[in-house]
Formats: structure tokens, C-alpha cells, sequence
């Protein structure tokens, strides 16, 4: 298998790592809130050989509009410069897995920071790990109706909990270490955007 480059800078976390073989080389794994762009190459210039790579992985989101643009667009830069593909995943399919990987069968709903007092928020199931409804962004009551009792993992659990303080919840953010453990088929997005709900600024018509 080839040496394959993560970046994850889809929400407060800035995450990088070399995968070979499917097994983690190295990784950095930092919770910065902010400044992703400032952090981003420099990570990347820590990894061993200066994180070259035969492929490059990236999270399309959803997430933070900005920290998914720079993440996007230092795998497609690096990407054209190392002549090597680049394919995206889903912040959301990450968590999920990551979270099955540490035990349980148990259906599952990931709950992510949305903006504007909402959550992103899309359901999943393991062996294999596929998504069990589309993404959606719903306000934390609408998506407190919607978990039906799931436990819900993700930075957007809070909003939930204020709801319902007994709600079976683990804080979580997406780690590029993990990506590994993606399914192929939910490892090979586009590497594009993945808003999950419209801009804020709209084009006037």
C-alpha cells in the first residue's frame, strides 16, 4: 500500500499523520481553535521526510468553513506539487469509526459544532461502518428528537446535554491517526468542500 498523507483541519483540532501499510508512521495532533493556516505547513514539516507521500488524504468537512478551505487546499497544493492524488472523507465518517474502534457495535449518531446554534449531525453503524441517513443540520432540540436515544459523539455533544444533562454523550474531535480505519468507499470523496449547509453570504441574484 502507499505512504498515504492525512490532513485533518475541518474543526478546532489541526491534525496530520503518515499512514504506511495502513499503519501509522507518525502523527502530530494539536486542539487549536483557530489558526490552522499558521500551523498547518509547519506540521506537516515535522512528519519524517517532511510528510512526503504517494497519496494524500483530506477532510472535506463539515466543519469550520475556513479550517476545511486550508485544509483542502494544502493537500490539493502539495497534492499538484508532489504529482500525487489526493481524496477526501467525511469529519463525521472519521468520528464514527474512530468511536467504534473503541468499543461497541452499537448504532451511533455524530454530533459536530455547526454554526448559528445548530449541529451537523449524520448516524452510523458498524461491520462494516456505513451511514444510516443523510447529513443534517438541525437545531439542538430538533437533533435531540432525531438521536432516539443513540449515544451521540462529537464537539457538538454540548448543546445536547445542555437538553437532556442523562444523554449518553462523548466529546470527540476527528484525528487524522485515525483515518486508517475508513472503509473505502468512505475515503475516496472528492476533495472538495463539504459545507453541510449553505454559506452565509448568498450571490445576489
Amino acid at each position: 500500500m502507499p505512504r498515504t498523507l492525512v490532513i485533518d483541519t475541518a474543526t478546532a483540532a489541526c491534525s496530520v499523520a503518515l499512514l504506511d501499510d495502513g499503519r501509522v508512521h507518525a502523527a502530530i495532533h494539536n486542539v487549536v481553535g483557530r489558526g490552522h493556516a499558521e500551523r498547518l505547513v509547519p506540521m506537516i514539516a515535522d512528519l519524517p521526510g517532511g510528510g512526503r507521500a504517494d497519496e494524500i488524504m483530506v477532510d472535506v468537512g463539515p466543519g469550520s468553513f475556513t479550517g476545511i478551505r486550508v485544509g483542502i487546499a494544502a493537500a490539493r497544493g502539495l497534492g499538484l506539487g508532489w504529482n500525487v492524488p489526493v481524496r477526501g472523507y467525511s469529519s463525521l465518517s472519521l468520528i464514527a469509526a474512530a468511536a467504534f474502534a473503541d468499543g461497541g457495535n452499537a448504532p451511533l449518531a455524530v454530533v459536530l459544532e455547526g454554526g448559528h446554534g445548530e449541529v451537523f449531525m449524520q448516524g452510523f453503524t458498524a461491520s462494516p461502518l456505513v451511514p444510516t441517513e443523510a447529513l443534517a443540520s438541525l437545531r439542538p432540540d430538533a437533533a435531540l428528537a432525531a438521536l432516539g436515544g443513540r449515544l451521540a459523539v462529537g464537539n457538538g455533544v454540548r448543546w445536547l446535554t445542555q437538553l437532556d444533562p442523562t444523554l449518553a454523550a462523548r466529546e470527540a474531535l476527528p484525528d487524522a491517526s485515525k483515518a486508517h480505519l475508513l472503509p473505502v468507499d468512505l475515503a475516496n470523496l472528492p476533495p472538495r468542500p463539504l459545507y453541510g449547509r449553505a454559506p452565509d453570504a448568498k450571490l445576489p441574484s
